[in-house]
Order: structure tokens, then C-alpha cells, then sequence
């Protein structure tokens, strides 16, 4: 390796302002995911809706939106304007995707069969359309800031710790001013309306800061790669389906914990604000660790083994909640435990993703940011959608009585389905991402992969 390549290979190193732009992209964003965690709760407690229809509602949505997905990796790939591929997008959509968050919540008091065609509208509006063309080029503008493995890790980390601030908002804070706006379906429109307009302000910051400087002269030598060839390439990437997997449990586990807990705290401990401090608990524990902690044990084990260290913990956290289930104080320890071990994983799994593109580039000879992001989208989305109607589904088949003011008096079969729910889901959750960490080993293998990669370029290769 020459001195000037070495050079180049070094180039990727990113401000602190950056990182934090570029976090606070994803602070708006889970802004939407926060409020999905407890949409459920607002459409059987609020809107006076079936949780079977909500379920059915998702779990058509999530379909939909794995296709939308994949459409919008080959958009990005496609995509060239004066601010890159990934770029703009984060400026196109921004108004758009605060403009759904709201409509969302503007479900009317109508017939079920025109309430489920509203459902179904703005909820796609919002996580099919708008966040799909948001959170994708958004995922994959990481890809295309650096090429550093380590420089993407501390996006990630960043990221990670700034996510959560948008769910804090989300749902730590949502429930309580709900009450004090009057506890109504309107109270919840006011809510969430405040939090639309700050999503948007923070994507511009994003998109004002967050620059594509990663340019690779061979690539553009190559001709437009037919579809069935990308897509071959990209179903051939073992990284990516470990990727996959990862990110899609790291979904799963909150939607776990977003839909069952709410309910959890409401029929076991009879006061749904306690959900609240649970989130914001265990929530702010993955925050702190993520940012003082994360970063050292990074340098000292790599993001794969870090991360099986953690989830490791956060399984023996939750297995310890089994002891003593109906004590709040217990549960809250317990969600302490699951907030320590989960901030490693959390932390650094976009950093997975893009070592895939360089693996993909290094084993195929195609780069592909946007189908790789894409691609784990579509699998974190099905595997949501599926999760939610599972469990909506179980809740109606238990004998949950949906209201419109919140105060139903529910069945014994269904209090105990929701114990059991939050009891073991997510035990099966931790267990699937162990295997799937044990199994792999790209982080050894990648600083012979950019080795390899600079001397092709350098010849003018892929």
C-alpha cells in the first residue's frame, strides 16, 4: 500500500458536530417509532379499536412496506443530484414525514370498515412512504460519509445514543401530557403535532451537516447493474442475512416490550404511567452506557463480541424478572440489568451493516449502500409487522375488551396472556441474536478486506 492510498483509506475521520448531526437525524425519525411502540395502546384505548383489526392493519402494512423497501434501495442507487444518492432525501422528506406522524393519530369515530381503510392509509402514508424514503438513504448516507470500520462504528454508537431521545419523547412523555391535554383522542393529535415539528428541525440539521465525501473513481466505470444481479448479489451476502437478523430481533424486542408493557403496567400494576418510568429507566441506562462505555469496549473487543457480552447480560436481566414478576421494583431492576446488556448491541448496529457493503463490494465486485440498507430494512419491518400481529392477535384470542376512554374491565384470560407475552418473548429474542452472533466473524476478516479493496481501486477495479 502506498503512502497516498494509505492516505486516502484515512481520509473518512468525521467531527464530533457531524456524528451529532447526524444522530440527531435518527432522534427525529424514532420520533414515529417511539409513537408506534404504543400505537396499539392508543387505537384499543382511544380510537375504540379491535386489536385483531390493528394487528391485520400492520401486518398488511409490513408486507407492503418490504416491497417499498427494496424500490427504495434502487431509487437511492439511482439517485445523483448536486448532494449525492442518500443525501437528499433526508431534505425531500422531511415535511412529508412530519405531516404523517400527525395524521396517523386523526383516526375519525366512524364505521369499522372505513376506520380500518384510515388506519391502513395513513399508516402507510407514514412507515411505507415517508419513512421508507426517509430512514433508508438516511441508513445508507453512513456508507457514504466514511469508509473507515471504526468511524462508522462511532456513527452508530452516536446514533444509537441519540436515537432513544426521540422514543423518550415519543413515549416517555406522550402518556403524561396526554392526560394533561384532557386524555382525549385530540390530546393525542396536540402531542404529537409538537413532536412532528421538532422532527423536522432536527432532519434539516441532519441533512445541512452530513455530507457524502466517499467517492470511489472505479465505480463510476461501471454500467448501470441489472436488477436480478444486484439482487443475486445481494441474497449471496451471508454478512448481510447475519445483519438482517440482528437488526430485525433489535425491533422485535422493542415492539415486544413497547406493545406488552403498556398493558403490563396498566392490568398488573394498575397505573399505565408507570410504563413511562420503565421506558425512561431502562431507556436512559442504554443511553449513558452507549456513551461512555460503548466506545472503550469497542476498542477492546469489537463490535461482535462486545455485543455477545451484552445480550448475554440482558438475557440473564430479563430471566431474572421471572422470579418476581408482580413487584414493580423488581421489574424496574430488572429493565436496569436488560439497559446495561442491550447498549452494546444497540449501539453499533448500523456498524454491522456497513462492513456488509464493503464485504459485498470485496466478494462480488458491486457496492451496494442502498440495497444492503435496504434490504435489513425490509427484514426488520416484516419481522415487526409479524411481531405486532402476533401479539395483537393473541391479546383478541385472550378476550381483550377494547374502549374508547381507556377504563374496560378485562377478563382473567387476557391479563394472563399478557404476563405471559412479556415473560417470554423476549427471552426468545435474546437467544436467536446469541446464535446469530456466534456465527459471525467479519470483524476479523475485515482489515484484509479494505487491504484488498484499496489495491483494486487502485488499479481502477471494484
Amino acid at each position: 500500500m502506498t503512502n497516498a492510498q494509505a492516505e486516502a483509506a484515512a481520509s473518512g475521520k468525521l467531527s464530533w458536530f457531524t456524528r451529532i448531526s447526524y444522530g440527531l437525524g435518527d432522534t427525529a425519525q424514532n420520533v414515529v417509532w417511539g409513537a408506534m411502540s404504543i400505537l396499539t395502546f392508543f387505537y384499543t384505548d382511544y380510537a375504540g379499536i379491535d386489536p385483531a383489526t390493528v394487528g391485520l392493519v400492520m401486518l398488511l402494512s409490513r408486507l407492503f412496506d418490504g416491497v417499498s423497501d427494496v424500490i427504495m434501495g434502487f431509487i437511492v442507487e439511482k439517485t445523483n443530484s448536486k448532494w449525492g444518492k442518500s443525501r437528499p432525501w433526508i431534505l425531500w422528506m422531511s415535511l412529508p414525514f412530519a405531516i404523517s406522524i400527525v395524521l396517523i393519530y386523526t383516526v375519525p369515530q366512524t364505521s369499522s370498515a372505513l376506520q380500518f381503510a384510515y388506519i391502513f392509509v395513513t399508516y402507510n402514508l407514514c412507515t411505507t412512504v415517508c419513512y421508507t424514503a426517509l430512514n433508508l438513504p438516511y441508513g445508507s448516507l453512513s456508507a457514504m460519509m466514511t469508509r473507515i470500520s471504526k468511524e462508522r462504528d462511532m456513527l452508530s454508537i452516536v446514533r444509537m445514543s441519540l436515537s432513544p431521545l426521540g422514543k423518550i419523547l415519543a413515549v416517555s412523555a406522550t402518556l403524561p401530557l396526554v392526560k394533561v391535554f384532557g386524555d382525549s383522542q385530540m390530546a393525542w393529535v396536540q402531542v404529537m403535532s409538537i413532536w412532528a415539528f421538532l422532527a423536522f428541525l432536527l432532519l434539516l440539521l441532519c441533512f445541512w451537516k452530513c455530507k457524502e465525501t466517499v467517492v470511489i473513481e472505479a465505480r463510476k466505470k461501471v454500467n448501470d447493474i441489472p436488477a436480478k444481479t444486484a439482487l443475486k448479489c445481494l441474497v449471496c451476502n451471508k454478512y448481510f442475512w447475519l445483519a438482517m437478523i440482528i437488526w430485525m430481533m433489535q425491533n422485535v424486542i422493542f415492539y415486544i416490550t413497547g406493545t406488552v408493557l403498556p398493558y403490563y403496567c396498566k392490568y398488573i400494576f394498575f397505573d399505565d404511567s408507570l410504563y413511562s418510568i420503565l421506558y425512561l429507566v431502562e431507556t436512559g441506562i442504554m443511553i449513558v452506557f452507549s456513551i461512555f462505555f460503548s466506545p472503550m469496549l469497542l476498542k477492546k473487543f469489537g463490535k461482535r463480541n462486545m455485543s455477545l457480552i451484552g445480550v448475554t447480560l440482558a438475557l440473564v436481566g430479563h430471566v431474572l424478572y421471572l422470579f418476581n414478576p408482580t413487584d414493580f421494583n423488581w421489574v424496574l431492576f430488572s429493565c436496569i440489568i436488560r439497559g446495561i446488556g442491550f447498549a452494546p448491541l444497540n449501539s453499533v448496529i448500523f456498524g454491522f451493516l456497513g462492513d456488509v457493503v464493503e464485504y459485498g463490494q470485496w466478494k462480488f465486485h458491486i457496492r451496494q449502500e442502498g440495497l444492503i440498507f435496504s434490504g435489513g430494512s425490509v427484514g426488520t419491518k416484516v419481522g415487526s409487522g409479524l411481531t405486532s400481529a402476533i401479539l395483537t392477535s393473541l391479546l383478541s384470542y385472550a378476550g381483550y375488551v377494547s374502549s374508547t376512554t381507556a377504563s374496560a374491565v378485562q377478563p382473567q384470560s387476557a391479563i394472563d396472556m399478557i404476563v405471559s407475552l412479556y415473560m417470554w418473548g423476549p427471552i426468545f429474542v435474546w437467544v436467536v441474536i446469541i446464535i446469530v452472533l456466534l456465527l459471525y466473524k467479519l470483524d476479523k476478516m475485515y482489515p484484509q478486506i479494505m487491504r484488498d479493496l484499496i489495491q483494486r481501486e487502485a488499479e481502477g477495479k471494484l
